[in-house]
């Protein structure tokens, strides 16, 4: 059966409960999943390096930052200095700064992971994959929280498991965008390391974050369970072909 690992995104959480609902994550999830957007490499501005200073104060958790910037050196040092254990750039605002960027993170003894969006192809991240600590497969188009899921995302996250086992790389795979009831079965075929789940997975499920948590694994495991039936009629089918 599948294991999964669950990262909030807390740009989705009710900041008047900020407090509580960080309490009881703490003691749940294995990361905590922060979008950092400028307003102009997407249309849209969230959270900062502050949220993440004010998420570290209450939580051990390890902090994800993903940046959606177009000048991410600015930023990175910031993140630095407050110690995000991941901090996450877009490939496609990378060329020239990559290899600069990806040093400057791991020597200061964090990780440091890359974004593809839906339209950006593996080979992109080709001549610094060996280097990453992860790799985070955009299923929705960036920058706004209930985008349509995209389908076609997910043979990414297929080829990266490939090529990590042929190639004995270690980077975590990712994926980020619409993670909920409506698609946890599909993503479970791929089964990346870590899901991002936000408002529609996790958040929006419920006022009560305790009640919403208890809802979102419901949902995930009923997926997996569906799922597991599948898997089991096919392989009966395909002996009972064989035997045949």
């Amino acid at each position: 059966m599948i294991k999964a690992r669950f990262s909030p995104s807390l740009m989705t959480m009710d900041l008047d409960m900020f407090k509580e609902q960080i309490s009881f994550l703490n003691g749940k999830v294995d990361s905590y999943h922060i979008d950092i957007m400028d307003g102009h490499y997407v249309p849209n501005i969230t959270l900062s390096p502050w949220f993440v200073e004010q998420v570290k104060k209450i939580s051990n958790v390890p902090i994800s930052t993903h940046l959606m910037v177009t000048n991410p050196s600015y930023w990175v040092d910031q993140l630095i200095k407050i110690g995000s254990e991941y901090i996450c750039v877009h490939a496609e605002v990378m060329n020239g700064i990559a290899y600069r960027l990806i040093n400057k993170v791991q020597d200061a003894g964090l990780k440091f992971g890359v974004v593809l969006n839906p339209e950006t192809k593996i080979e992109e991240i080709y001549p610094y994959i060996d280097m990453v600590d992860k790799i985070t497969i955009m299923t929705v188009d960036p920058g706004f929280a209930g985008e349509r899921f995209i389908d076609s995302t997910l043979i990414k996250i297929k080829e990266l498991k490939v090529l990590r086992e042929e190639k004995f790389y270690d980077y975590q795979i990712e994926m980020d965008g619409s993670s909920n009831r409506k698609t946890f079965e599909k993503i479970q075929k791929v089964n990346p390391d870590i899901y991002i789940v936000g408002r529609s997975g996790l958040f929006g499920l419920n006022e009560d974050i305790k009640c919403a948590w208890n809802q979102m694994i419901k949902d995930f495991n009923e997926a997996k369970s569906k799922l597991y039936s599948v898997i089991v009629v096919m392989n009966f089918l395909r002996l009972s072909k064989y035997k045949s």
